[in-house]
């Protein structure tokens, strides 16, 4: 971190050089720095709880969209300000984190900026600083993005794994989709860049529409993890029953018919008294991913809590439900799970599943119909000997 920040330093000594700063330049620094803190206090909130959910992770946001706008059209010496503006606006509005760490990442973003400026210089002298188009121009945009990305997050996941060995390298090198969104204001900083060159009224139209598009995905993005166990990645108990509440409304009106299965783990506490909490919560990980696996693409798979699942099956006969349920309760028992336990690495094997099965309009005509017929007969399966499908009987 200190290499870094010492690197960091060097690129700012050697901006110094080059002090030939037009009043254009400053109305662009201007309009940059205000963008980035009108995005930053638009958001605060929700980007308060993303870089708290990030922790021990890469955090990605929009900030590239500012930061990146300034290596393409101002003096390296300007593009260094919006960089340090832009962090301590973050640091003092959104979270506040000890210092060495805010310094380190607004570090690795000037040793990335400087990377892009070399590519943007290499490639195409004579439009930097600026934004020159043409083909020329957009390799040199190109080029410059993927070093600005590559250099920061290269240093960012060095820092976190060399600081903490034990992290999870895959949490640490974040999901395909946070590339996407790293790549996006990336791809917005260019079209930010040439506007300002251009017609810089039009930014303002530009911050409008990411502001707008900003919060409502990420609303979204908060809404559905609201929905979502933790553990698993499946539905959780609230939002299986509001969706498979609107699963039975239509099959209700294309008279169609529809399944549920209630699993239950069999002796699950055994797994967790043998190999510690942190075990058995891989161990639901291993059956959840299993049971997606097995289910069509329009099945629902959900936790209810525990051990406990449930599965709801679109347009699938009272026949095809204890079938399916068959078929998960084999897939089940076939389960290898590699765990983490105190004692180190082991292999938990042997699972079985009780399975209660419910079918529409056989068994029920309403959700909690079908529920209280599936969990009666989940208890019969565990009552008859376990590792058993028990399929509920048509009412009278």
């Amino acid at each position: 971190m200190l290499a870094i920040d010492l690197l960091a330093l060097v690129v700012l000594a050697v901006s110094l050089r080059d002090l030939s700063i037009s009043g254009d330049d400053w109305i662009r620094f201007g309009v940059l720095a205000l963008g980035s803190a009108t995005q930053t206090e638009a958001g605060r909130e929700i980007e308060r709880l993303r870089w708290t959910a990030a922790e021990g992770a890469t955090y990605a946001n929009l900030k590239s969209m500012w930061i990146f706008a300034a290596v393409l059209v101002l003096p390296p010496l300007l593009a260094i300000g919006i960089t340090a503006l832009s962090f301590l606006h973050s640091g003092l509005r959104l979270r506040r984190t000890a210092p060495h760490r805010s310094i380190f990442s607004a570090a690795s973003v000037v040793v990335g900026s400087a990377a892009a400026s070399v590519s943007l210089a290499a490639v195409n002298p004579a439009g930097h600083p600026g934004y020159e188009g043409g083909f020329i121009g957009l390799i040199a945009v190109v080029v410059a993005a993927v070093a600005f990305w590559f250099v920061n997050y290269a240093l960012v996941v060095g820092a976190i794994l060399l600081s903490n060995p034990e992290t999870n390298a895959r949490k640490v090198l974040g999901r395909s989709s946070d590339h996407l969104v790293v790549f996006g204001a990336l791809g917005l900083g260019v079209a930010n860049g040439a506007l300002l060159m251009e017609q810089p009224w039009l930014t303002v139209v530009l911050l409008i529409t990411v502001l707008g598009l900003h919060r409502a995905l990420l609303v979204g993005q908060f809404q559905f993890a609201a929905r979502t166990d933790s553990q698993t990645g499946l539905a959780n108990a609230v939002f299986w029953h509001e969706l498979a509440g609107k699963e039975l409304e239509r099959a209700q009106h294309g008279e169609t018919s529809l399944g549920v299965l209630y699993l239950d783990l069999d002796h699950f506490k055994l797994v967790n008294d043998t190999y510690g909490h942190l075990a058995g919560d891989q161990v639901l990980k291993v059956v959840a991913n299993e049971l997606k696996d097995d289910v069509r693409t329009d099945d629902l798979v959900g936790r209810l809590g525990g051990e406990e699942f449930a599965i709801l099956l679109p347009n699938t006969s009272a026949e095809e439900t204890s079938q399916a349920a068959e078929r998960i309760r084999r897939r089940i028992s076939r389960i290898t799970a590699n765990v983490t336990t105190a004692r180190g690495q082991t292999t938990v094997e042997g699972l079985t599943c009780s399975i209660g099965a419910a079918s529409y309009p056989a068994a029920g005509s309403t959700l909690d119909e079908l529920l209280l017929a599936a969990d009666t007969a989940t208890y019969a399966a565990k009552n008859g000997g376990r590792n058993q499908v028990v399929t509920a009987p048509a009412m009278s």
